[in-house]
């Protein structure tokens, strides 16, 4: 009997976690994993319905499944300098996430907490929200404000060219208009830590996703629409094994040393639109503050070729500057290894 009640919550398990990528196909998808019949899966399947965890439109061809939500729910606050995060955390949003792994739940507070932080001391906003929406295979967290909107708060406290550079510096670390009461770690930290991590503001539309098994995804671009303030959504699976301790420490130099002095910066967050990474100017741009880390991983995930005079700007003019500081480019084709040897081997 314990054997059977295993399999059986297996076969449960599975179809939470692959219903909304295969809301039509998701009982024969799981009777071919499984090696079971349709008719042994659709009992399971009529169980979650049964139990309100699962929903259903449609049917016989059109038949749809989707997760029900566990909670559903908004909350509306006016922002001044008395809303505190933690105790946004631990009277609104907390209560609600019954049943969740530890670890998911260190993961949400500190995405929910820093990101509702930012919103009190630097959005310039009257109003915001947080959203929850909870289902038996993952935790949405939405953070949403009316102020003046990231990127151009970024762009105009750091004089930046483009709203668009705010990313990249967000991207890499240790960035905040307010140096002197904020690290500028809470934006990094938080899109590295969910499963798929989004902000738009104004015109602009940033995500970092790292679906399970496949590698992580990172884009930029100009969505057409208009976000007022700053919108945020940040999403995790109830089964993630990520930990906070695991994602700091990925950000720590190899030799052990701690804190917050290793960096990876996505070289794809440094182009406008569809441009190629050419110029000593665009190179200049990347290297912005690379100097407060001692290591510095450049994912070149992407870019297809880079120019002589960026590759030896960063590789060659940076590097000999800047020994205290180790680059090590990951991810790169054949053209832009060869720049790069190429800027290596010369001599400043």
């Amino acid at each position: 009997m314990p054997s059977q009640r295993a399999g059986s919550e297996k076969i449960r398990a599975f179809l939470v976690a692959n219903v909304a990528d295969h809301p039509k196909d998701v009982v024969s998808f799981t009777a071919s994993q499984f090696d079971i019949s349709r008719p042994a899966v659709l009992r399971h399947m009529h169980q979650l319905i049964q139990d309100g965890q699962v929903g259903v439109e449609g049917r016989t061809r059109d038949r749809a499944y989707r997760l029900l939500p566990i909670v559903d729910k908004i909350f509306p606050y006016t922002v001044w300098p008395g809303l505190q995060e933690d105790i946004v955390w631990r009277d609104d949003v907390r209560p609600l996430l019954a049943n969740l792994p530890e670890n998911v739940v260190h993961i949400c507070e500190y995405g929910l907490t820093e990101m509702l932080q930012n919103v009190v001391d630097h959005s310039e906003a009257i109003s915001a929200s947080v959203g929850l929406t909870y289902t038996l295979a993952s935790v949405r967290l939405v953070v949403s404000d009316n102020g003046v909107g990231i990127f151009n708060k970024i762009q105009r406290a750091l004089n930046l060219p483009d709203p668009r550079d705010s990313i990249l510096e967000l991207a890499k670390g240790k960035v905040t208009t307010d140096p002197n009461h904020h690290t500028g770690e809470g934006v990094f930290f938080t899109s590295r830590m969910f499963d798929d991590f989004v902000m738009m503001s104004g015109s602009l539309f940033f995500s970092h996703t790292r679906p399970v098994g496949k590698l992580e995804d990172w884009l930029l671009e100009a969505n057409g629409k208009i976000t007022e303030g700053t919108y945020i959504r940040m999403s995790i699976s109830t089964r993630s094994q990520r930990t906070t301790r695991k994602v700091f420490d990925q950000f720590t130099t190899q030799d052990g040393e701690f804190g917050f002095t290793r960096t990876v910066v996505p070289v794809t967050l440094a182009r406008v639109g569809e441009e190629n990474l050419v110029s000593r100017s665009q190179a200049k741009r990347l290297l912005v503050r690379f100097e407060r880390f001692k290591e510095i991983v450049l994912d070149f995930r992407g870019i297809k070729t880079i120019g002589l005079a960026f590759g030896d700007e960063v590789f060659r003019v940076f590097a000999g500057s800047h020994p205290e500081v180790q680059i090590f480019p990951i991810n790169t084709r054949k053209q832009v290894r060869e720049v790069i040897a190429r800027a290596q081997s010369k001599e400043l």
